[in-house]
């Protein structure tokens, strides 16, 4: 085992870099560092990520747990995307203070606004923990002994990291398991927004624009992290002052040109560059086109309603965003793959690489079964994930069987004597006050929203779904209505406690747990009840979570496999929202014939896209006076022009929201937002053509700071070069 370690390590330390793909951990930099500097990059890898003194991974934090942000003052602000801090805007947005609409600019730390619940994550640092998990581990283990085994190890080491401190530690695996790596963070609780720009800059070109390019979106906000005066993490409280970080980011004007040396730093969520191509199918062809038309039809209702009063629009902006996005993402993606070819791509490279397997017994032995077993357990895993898919983006699509499932487990305890009543009072009076509210945000104009997504989802749950993955309950409702399903499912819903304040109080108010038999006799609850029931029975989760592990075991004899065949090639590992960098260069690039798109946009194309009667393309008027004074400032370019956006070669995706695209000095040059469409398939196989990451430019996110906003008191905390 230990021979092997040495060997796997070995490959990576001794392979070539390949420029621009690959998202690499900043521990292991200096294997990239002739690489970037050959491109342009100024600072050494120890700049970078450096345990012992000050280095720019002290500047970058996790955001909320899925996004990015940068620390660029010497008092706790940080940048991230408007659509990191989008959810918290919403949260303290109301319709006579919407910030959403008009912006938020905190003109003093008084008026900085505590955000419960929101934290940041800071690196302190990373080790190499490999030997240490992988001791005790024997070829013959089986995957449930090896994985048991695993986590004891990873439990000595962690408890060991943060013995005394108040840190929290983590071990987590990269190449399928063939390495490990410690990570030990800081968690900071104590969050405020400080600055955000109105939605029609900070989301300028909406969901339409999402995903493309040439972009124009000023994708951005502000806050500010608080600790204890030990400049220690802490809950809210008015005697914490602002962060003091041992770096943060110098922020140049300089501005870009084309072939510009860039990296970003950050926090990359998951990718699968390694699928073998039975599971790149099952995403392109069968996964993913499920996803997109479920969607497709949510966002239709929501739109509608959005489109009808500013209430709505606040209503369910957070929600539509985070729909739009990863269903716009599955489109480009699929579409992606599809234009390289690449499920094809991926069986050439299975065949070639059989072809070395059986070049000896040894290898043979090892690695010519592979794909084998891969094919039969991705079979197995179709029908798990196609029934599940259904499941989250069909059944659990509207508010009223969120709220129904909410009830599962609780109507069981009201039928088990050994549930003591104390515990089914207090759940019942928990889901009371929960319905309370529920019914107090506007519930009559969620009620027809909701009535339509339940009505359509579901049908299309009954009319899409594979005949032998349908639920049985839909068949025997259908049959059960004279008029069929889409009756029966008005009737349900309208029928339902579920979508009456005054059959829920009449419910629950005095909750005795003999009305759990009410609760179940309910036919949205039956609904979801009979639904879930038949998941579980035929496809349950603890199924695909063994697959699962089956298929990593094989992964991690595949990486190896990979890893001998090619050891000039260096391997990077997939992300798994750990701290990487990314480095490219600023570029543009040609999606489809006699296309090609320039590297950066100005203000000029904001004001061409300008439609007052399209929501997403509202120019806020301060913004076109601005513009038409030509008042930039000192955050023009050369020519006169005030940027907006650029492009660049650097490999990222969803996580490095908010994180900062810097120069070759280091400095900020750009805060990521967004990667192109054409480019969205780089989270399975990365196209040096197509792939390519949309900035925001930092000099235009400071005119709106200054110019637009007038808030230049927090330019003042910032180092502007």
């Amino acid at each position: 085992m230990k021979k092997l370690l040495l060997l796997i390590i070995a490959f990576i330390s001794l392979s070539q870099v390949h420029a621009d793909e690959g998202m690499w951990i900043p521990m292991l930099l200096q294997k990239n560092q002739a690489e970037m500097q050959r491109m342009g990059m100024k600072i050494s890898a120890k700049d970078i990520y450096d345990v012992n003194h000050g280095s720019l991974k002290d500047a970058i934090v996790q955001f909320g747990g899925g996004c990015t942000g940068e620390f660029v003052s010497e008092k706790g602000l940080l940048f991230t995307n408007h659509h990191c801090g989008y959810s918290q805007i919403v949260a303290h947005s109301t319709v006579e203070h919407n910030y959403l609409s008009n912006g938020f600019w905190a003109k003093n730390l008084e008026e900085e606004i505590p955000c419960p619940g929101l934290t940041v994550t800071l690196l302190v640092r990373m080790e190499d923990v490999t030997f240490q998990v992988l001791d005790g581990i024997l070829p013959d283990m089986s995957e449930k002994e090896r994985n048991d085994k695993i986590q004891s190890n990873i439990k000595k080491v962690t408890d060991k990291a943060v013995e005394g401190s108040h840190y929290t530690a983590s071990v987590l695996s990269f190449y399928y398991g063939n390495q490990y790596f410690l990570f030990v963070d800081e968690t900071f609780k104590d969050v405020r927004l400080v600055g955000a720009p109105p939605s029609n800059i900070g989301k300028f070109g909406g969901d339409t624009d999402n995903w493309m390019w040439p972009r124009h979106t000023g994708d951005f906000s502000m806050f500010r992290v608080y600790a204890a005066p030990d400049n220690t993490p802490a809950g809210y409280s008015s005697g914490n002052v602002p962060y003091k970080p041992k770096k943060y980011l110098p922020i140049s004007l300089s501005g870009i040109k084309k072939d510009d040396f860039t990296f970003v730093f950050g926090y990359p969520g998951r990718t699968q560059e390694y699928l073998v191509s039975e599971a790149v199918d099952l995403t392109v062809n069968t996964l993913n086109p499920a996803r997109i038309s479920l969607r497709d039809k949510r966002l239709e209702i929501y739109n509608a309603a959005m489109n009808r009063s500013v209430e709505e629009r606040l209503m369910y902006s957070a929600q539509v965003a985070s729909i739009a996005n990863g269903w716009k993402k599955m489109i480009g993606e699929s579409k992606g793959v599809k234009r390289l070819n690449g499920i094809e791509k991926k069986k050439k490279y299975e065949q070639e690489f059989l072809a070395w397997a059986n070049q000896n017994s040894e290898r043979k032995n090892k690695y010519a079964g592979l794909f084998p077993q891969f094919n039969e357990k991705y079979a197995k895993i179709r029908n798990i994930e196609l029934s599940r898919l259904y499941f989250n983006e069909a059944a659990m699509a509207s508010d009223i069987m969120q709220r129904a499932f909410q009830l599962y487990d609780f109507v069981s305890e009201c039928a088990d004597k050994s549930v003591q009543d104390s515990t089914i009072n207090k759940e019942a009076q928990q889901f009371y006050a929960d319905s309370k509210k529920y019914f107090a945000n506007s519930y009559n104009l969620k009620k027809p929203v909701d009535k339509k997504i339940f009505m359509e989802t579901m049908w299309m749950y009954y009319d899409r779904i594979d005949s032998q993955l349908l639920p049985p309950v839909f068949n025997t409702l259908k049959n059960k209505h004279k008029d069929g399903l889409k009756a029966y499912l008005s009737e349900a819903f309208d029928n339902s406690f579920l979508s009456s304040e005054e059959k829920t109080d009449k419910l629950f108010k005095d909750f005795k747990r003999k009305k759990g038999k009410d609760v179940s006799k309910d036919p949205v609850f039956d609904l979801v009840f009979q639904i879930w029931k038949f998941i579980n029975e035929n496809y349950p989760f603890s199924q695909l979570r063994n697959l699962n592990a089956d298929v990593n075991g094989l992964y991690r004899v595949y990486m190896q496999g990979m890893m001998e065949m090619q050891p000039q090639w260096h391997f990077y590992p997939d992300a798994n929202f750990t701290l990487r960098v990314a480095y490219g260069k600023i570029d543009g690039y040609t999606p489809a014939d006699a296309v090609d798109y320039q590297y950066f946009t100005t203000i000029e194309g904001i004001m061409q896209k300008e439609n007052p009667d399209i929501y997403d393309y509202v120019v806020e008027p301060k913004l076109k006076e601005l513009y038409i004074r030509k008042d930039y400032g000192k955050y023009a370019n050369k020519d006169g022009e005030l940027p907006v956006a650029f492009i660049a070669t650097n490999h990222t995706t969803g996580g490095n929201s908010g994180s900062p695209v810097l120069n070759a000095k280091g400095e900020l040059i750009g805060i990521n937002f967004d990667r192109c469409w054409e480019g969205t398939m780089s989270d399975i196989m990365y196209d040096p053509s197509q792939c390519r990451n949309i900035v925001l430019d930092i000099r235009y996110c400071l005119f709106v700071i200054d110019k637009f906003a007038g808030a230049g008191h927090l330019l003042k905390e910032m180092t502007i070069l």
